[in-house]
């Protein structure tokens, strides 16, 4: 019976473990001068990287944005129009050439991918879209600028 207690109390963690363990012997070398001075092992050399790393970015040397215009005939040039979004270029789509029905999967298709993306797509006129990118920000005052002066007047 105190064989059965003294293994609970092993696995419970309050035996007694004197026995598993023994003392570390460390060697400490003090000196008895003053702290004040510093030993300084001369065969120890300080490695010096031969390449400092910047961690300031220029945004003025990134590349310029890039718009790609398109005026889709299938629902086919769908996959075309997402792979640009994806290296973030802007894009216009005008789908007047399309039929209503082509049109509306033409946007669910480019929408989605849009949205899978972090992208934006915006209405600049009836059936013309701006598509954005992640990175490249529309805001309400140019999407005003570009309804009021008609810049993508396809509609003609």
């Amino acid at each position: 019976m105190a064989n059965m207690i003294s293994k609970m109390k092993n696995i419970l963690g309050f035996g007694d473990f004197d026995e598993d363990f023994e003392d570390d012997e460390f060697e400490e070398n003090f000196q008895d001068g003053s702290d004040d001075e510093m030993v300084v092992d001369e065969s120890i050399e300080p490695v010096i990287s031969g390449k400092k790393s910047n961690k300031v970015v220029n945004i003025h040397t990134s590349a310029s944005a890039k718009v790609l215009i398109t005026k889709p005939t299938a629902y086919e040039e769908a996959m075309e129009i997402c792979d640009a979004v994806r290296n973030r270029r802007i894009v216009v789509v005008n789908t007047t050439n399309l039929d209503i029905r082509t049109a509306q999967r033409l946007l669910d298709f480019i929408g989605g991918s849009c949205y899978a993306l972090h992208g934006d797509i915006q209405e600049i006129e009836k059936r013309v879209y701006l598509l954005s990118p992640s990175n490249v920000e529309v805001t309400s005052e140019l999407k005003s600028e570009l309804t009021s002066k008609a810049l993508f007047n396809w509609s003609k």
